[in-house]
């Protein structure tokens, strides 16, 4: 693990939904991309008042703040592109009202500073892949993107997109020829309907990949049909949380709850010798029984 200082190269409008910042710097001169598709950085803020963001210390797979540090505010974001013999990455960001994120990128400019990690990737497609369904909202748009680019021409490719408006989708570069659909659904607005049109596909014979990235509570349903309705292996699949609805409300509705249903809950993800996707099952089991 390593943690970057970064600075704000340039911003870009990309839609009426959709912000992209390029980041750039001496020391992402050292930030090794892992070429996935969907990998992530966690991004340190600067807190009220501070022109940079406190910054933890490296420490193995992870990180630590010393206990002078106030922590800086962090939040978890897709790289869009990443181009090493520039030193820069670029982010996008989903325009919404609120946000500690969406505030930050609306105001940044040329010399802003903002802290990152060492990126990771949750893609993981079978080799010899002879189709993918890729479906995400606004959220997932930049994930399923860089996706779509870096697909094998000869991969079949079904993409479905919720946006909270037409003006809002984007034209996108493929190698490949996807079957790309585009709906005004979800993210906040309306109902989501990435769980209605997955179950109306016909999963193709052959090596295959689902892909799915959206609201917390919208994908439940999703993972449980493809895991125990389907039947498909945690090989074939990947489902990725990327944002919760009024998730302010729905952190401190957690935070609520007693001390030990908090330590039960994550002592969940400390059983090395157990199928994260039998976890995960236990996980959010206990989640919906608490209400959340």
């Amino acid at each position: 693990m390593q943690i970057f200082k970064a600075e704000v190269v340039r911003t870009a409008r990309l839609t009426p939904g959709m912000m992209r910042v390029t980041l750039g710097g001496n020391e992402l001169a050292l930030f090794a991309s892992t070429g996935v598709g969907d990998e992530f950085v966690r991004l340190f803020f600067a807190a009220e008042g501070q022109v940079e963001p406190n910054l933890p210390r490296a420490t193995g797979n992870g990180w630590s703040w010393d206990d002078d540090v106030e922590p800086a505010p962090l939040r978890t974001y897709t790289v869009r592109n990443a181009r090493p013999d520039e030193n820069e990455i670029d982010i996008d960001f989903v325009v919404h009202s609120g946000g500690l994120a969406t505030e930050w990128a609306m105001r940044a400019r040329p010399g802003s500073i903002v802290g990152l990690n060492s990126p990771t990737g949750l893609y993981d497609a079978p080799e010899e892949l002879d189709w993918q369904i890729l479906i995400a909202d606004a959220a997932g748009l930049p994930a399923a993107s860089r996706l779509l680019e870096q697909t094998p021409a000869g991969t079949r490719t079904r993409a479905i997109f919720e946006v909270a408006a037409r003006t809002h989708e984007q034209s996108l570069r493929t190698t490949s020829q996807p079957d790309i659909t585009w709906l005004v659904a979800g993210n906040g607005r309306n109902p989501s309907r990435i769980d209605e049109i997955l179950r109306s596909i016909e999963l193709p014979a052959g090596v295959g990949y689902v892909w799915v990235a959206g609201e917390t509570k919208d994908l439940r349903s999703v993972r449980k049909y493809l895991r125990h309705e389907v039947g498909l292996s945690a090989s074939a699949y990947k489902v990725v949380a990327y944002w919760t609805y009024k998730g302010e409300e729905w952190l401190a509705r957690y935070e609520d709850l007693d001390d030990t249903t908090k330590e039960s809950l994550a002592e969940l993800w400390e059983d090395t010798e157990r199928d994260e996707e039998a976890i995960e099952d236990e996980y959010i089991a206990r989640l919906e029984s608490l209400g959340l």
